[in-house]
């Protein structure tokens, strides 16, 4: 599965919001999510621009690999595969075990919404500011699916530039 992404630090968040729902959009949930980052013992994912997480979110906990981004028309493209966990704790315990090291913890309070087959998401990321990031999964039509991104951006009003690195790369680049 390929994810291609926008994110976009926003000033308003309650006009992005209300305009999400004035086009139809509809509000899922809102859940505090706390992402921890781990790196490997075997490689640096900072250097090969790989991200293994652990989020626990709504009682919820998934573990995240993502592969090395690409950009295609100001999207953020890459790879994604996603488990999902009884336990938080006892997957940190397993990661540290293998020589794992936790690298930075972020926490967002996040409000989920979808359109058509649209994931949005409007974050309020500690440390970090407000950000909304337009979402869409496809298999292999990457072009198609970065172009109805970057359309429904432009119908959103969201405007200003698009940030290709993570929440994780934007905290550590603060500290």
């Amino acid at each position: 599965m390929l994810e291609i992404e926008i994110k976009v630090k926003v000033i308003n968040i309650d006009e992005i919001k209300n305009r999400i729902l004035s086009i139809g959009g509809k509000h899922s949930e809102t859940v505090v999510e706390e992402d921890l980052y781990y790196n490997a013992p075997h490689r640096d994912f900072g250097v090969t621009d790989e991200a293994l997480r652990v989020r626990s979110a709504g009682g919820k906990t998934i573990l995240t690999y993502k592969g090395p981004k690409n950009t295609l028309m100001g999207s953020k493209i890459r790879e994604e595969h996603n488990v999902h966990l009884d336990k938080s704790e006892t997957f940190d315990t397993i990661l540290r075990n293998l020589g794992f090291k936790p690298v930075a913890r972020v926490r967002k309070l996040r409000e989920y919404y979808t359109y058509q087959d649209f994931s949005i998401a409007l974050d309020k990321v500690d440390d970090l500011g407000e950000f909304i990031e337009i979402e869409l999964i496809t298999e292999n039509d990457a072009k198609n699916a970065a172009i109805r991104v970057d359309n429904l951006a432009e119908k959103l009003g969201v405007v200003g530039d698009r940030i290709s690195i993570s929440y994780l790369e934007l905290l550590l680049s603060k500290h």
